[in-house]
């Protein structure tokens, strides 16, 4: 094969397949790993010397905000961060670029694949955005990519709620995923933005309060999105922001939104800013409770998690949750954006800084590691910044080496408030994250909870998208800046220099439904929309090179 290529004699980290360091080689070709030629006359076209270098499969980011109408809107925002040191000079491989808490596409693509990863999802998509995401997709080289359509604010799917018609919220978010050619539902602080534009100000604050003009509520919005997802078998399940994302006290809601699944799978995202003691009318009393969460996650393998670790230092938060966004601007005294997506969701983008002294964002950076050092099973719990919200996605190798380095998490703590120790247990945790722990939360794991069956493993068959590190005794060292990254069998990265900034592939869903109900669905729609019925859908056209991903078993 003139493509055939041997990595060898590296450690092998591949948690998927039970290797933990074995000194192994690798072969690939066509773009996937295969097994070793069977004739040991065969020869590579090139061969790596991987001698003393670890081996991992490449990075998945599961939960990112890299494109669509909210992150353009933030570059705008932050015209500071398109002047020096933010710019990104242009190569002979690279466009320019500028970087800062939102960088541009082409810098997006550069930066993920410079540090090892080499697939991103993208969590908050409004619907009427999808072919604006699309486009700043295909702008994102080096990296598979896809993203998750909003939908627990829709106006039809909570029509179907109020009007008890499960079948047709199910023939609607599959219809809605596959127009779209997005990936996975996603709720986001469902029935609050819906109150929010209806009465600025105003939010749900409870599963059981009833959202205005549909008489649903929060828990049932979560169920019935949640149970149509099962039945499509979605790769991935429903992609739950809660309601009262960073409230004192929310931790009630995060508990009670578990347990309104009901067994169902989710997934629980940045569950960070949803592990909040304190409240009623006391804020003194901010403190971390992530300790009854983590005993309920423990014992519910139905239920994953990603962290949105808080990193200290400027960032810029944008989310789909418009009361939200509203409420930070007013605590940060900064500039705010707002936007209602006509009938499916909203926007809030604010520019923010965590300060290491404050007592609060302190116990946001402390609740983070905790949820990382508490859950029992790594595969359930995976490395995210919610970046930009909490921190970069370019700050994942200081979280390895928070979880790898008890040492240097102490000396970061002692920079901290000393009432840390009384409102969370992080000081009294001393596990360390081991290599193969590092491999499963930050590629194997996602993956996995992804239902990516070719990527986050090293097994034959899979995407060849392989990450080489050189070890260093600071793991942050070792994992900002790998030796050689490999995308789809083409060496994109070497010695730290890109070499080959390939495009990578968008990845989607198309779930079979009833389409009968398409006539309901359409009906509704022109009575109520600004654009056509058969404008709304995005074309094969705007996916150059698309995989679909098949409904799990």
């Amino acid at each position: 094969m003139s493509d055939l290529m041997k990595i060898a004699g590296g450690m092998v980290y591949d948690p998927a397949n039970g290797i933990d360091g074995e000194v192994r080689d690798v072969w690939i070709a066509a773009g996937r790993i295969v097994a070793a030629p069977a004739d040991g006359a065969v020869r590579p076209a090139r061969e790596i010397d991987a001698r003393g270098l670890v081996v991992m499969p490449g990075g998945v980011d599961m939960h990112c905000h890299i494109a669509g109408p909210k992150v353009n809107v933030a570059r705008k925002m932050r015209p500071e961060e398109k002047r020096e040191p933010h710019i990104l000079r242009k190569t002979a491989h690279t466009r320019s670029g500028t970087m800062g808490s939102v960088p541009s596409t082409f810098a997006t693509g550069y930066k993920y694949a410079g540090m090892g990863y080499t697939t991103a999802f993208d969590a908050a998509i409004p619907p009427l955005g999808a072919r604006h995401a699309h486009e700043e997709l295909e702008d994102t080289p080096c990296i598979d990519k896809g993203f998750y359509v909003l939908m627990g604010n829709n106006h039809y799917v909570m029509q179907s709620i109020q009007r008890n018609e499960p079948h047709k919220l199910k023939a609607f978010v599959a219809w809605l995923l596959g127009a779209t050619k997005g990936y996975a539902p996603k709720l986001v602080n469902p029935g609050g933005v819906e109150v929010w534009k209806n009465h600025p100000g105003g939010n749900v604050h409870g599963l059981d309060d009833r959202v205005d003009h549909f008489g649903c509520t929060p828990r049932q919005i979560i169920r019935g999105v949640a149970q149509a997802a099962a039945e499509l078998r979605l790769p991935h399940p429903v992609h739950i922001h809660c309601n009262n994302l960073g409230m004192p006290g929310n931790w009630h809601t995060t508990l009670e939104t578990m347990k309104a699944l009901e067994g169902r799978r989710g997934h629980f995202t940045h569950v960070q800013f949803h592990s909040y003691g304190g409240g009623e009318g006391d804020e003194n009393t901010f403190n971390s409770k992530v300790i009854p969460l983590v005993e309920y996650v423990n014992t519910h393998p139905n239920i994953t998690v990603d962290v949105g670790q808080v990193l200290f230092g400027e960032t810029t938060s944008m989310t789909g949750d418009g009361p939200l966004g509203y409420y930070l601007s007013n605590v940060f005294k900064s500039k705010w954006y707002s936007n209602d997506t006509e009938m499916e969701c909203g926007c809030g983008i604010t520019p923010i800084k965590y300060r290491n002294k404050s007592l609060v964002h302190s116990l946001q950076w402390a609740i983070g590691l905790e949820w990382y050092l508490l859950v029992d099973d790594p595969w359930r719990v995976v490395m995210s910044t919610d970046h930009p919200n909490g921190g970069s996605f370019m700050a994942y190798p200081q979280i390895i080496r928070l979880l790898m380095d008890r040492t240097y998490r102490q000396d970061v703590l002692k920079k901290c408030p000393a009432m840390i120790a009384e409102r969370s247990c992080l000081a009294d945790l001393t596990r360390e994250y081991t290599l193969a722990e590092i491999a499963i939360i930050t590629r194997a794991g996602p993956a996995r909870i992804l239902g990516l069956k070719n990527k986050g493993h090293l097994g034959i068959g899979a995407d060849a998208d392989i990450t080489l590190y050189t070890p260093n005794e600071n793991k942050e060292t070792m994992f900002e800046t790998p030796r050689i990254v490999i995308k789809s069998g083409r060496v994109i990265i070497d010695q730290g220099e890109l070499r080959d900034p390939i495009l990578g592939r968008t990845l989607h869903v198309a779930p079979e439904y009833d389409h009968d109900a398409e006539a309901d669905i359409q009906a509704w729609f022109e009575s109520h929309y600004s654009i056509q019925w058969r404008n709304y859908p995005v074309d094969m056209s705007y996916l150059p090179d698309a995989e679909e991903i098949t409904p799990t078993a």
